[in-house]
């Protein structure tokens, strides 16, 4: 079990995954006008592995993200490894263009204001929890 506060914990697994998706959305806006560009998302972190940590103490098993790895062919024929497997095609677009790209301005401008509000909301709980811890302890 952590010493972190599982509030604390979950909030930063959080933070994480926004400033990740932040990334992906800013490089779906960047290749607006790249022909058959398809946009990405990423995936939201499990927590409900971190609910059965908490709930089962060390007992509980950890359950990774797939790790993808591109083959000695696949890299002669000029494939890249992904950065991130978490990172996958985004399947909720709202159009696709004559030129193949399916990425969307205002799709991605809806998402990074998600993005925001939810940023906003983690800070405040994480605040306001650091406020409580430190209460509890007499600062």
């Amino acid at each position: 079990m952590s010493a972190t506060p599982p509030l604390i914990e979950a909030i930063t697994r959080s933070l994480h995954h926004l400033a990740a998706r932040q990334r992906v959305i800013a490089g779906n806006v960047a290749n607006n006008d790249t022909p058959h560009y398809q946009a990405q998302e990423i995936a939201a972190p499990d927590f409900s592995a971190l609910l059965a940590e908490q709930l089962e103490g060390s007992r509980a098993v950890r359950v990774s993200h797939p790790a993808i790895a591109a083959s000695a062919r696949m890299l002669a024929l000029g494939a890249t490894p992904p950065r991130d497997t978490r990172i996958t095609r985004d399947e909720e677009v709202s159009e696709t263009k004559p030129d193949g790209n399916n990425v969307s301005l205002e799709d991605q401008l809806l998402k990074l204001g998600q993005v925001q509000a939810d940023y906003a909301a983690l800070t405040s709980i994480y605040r306001k929890q650091l406020a409580l811890l430190n209460e509890a302890i007499g600062h």
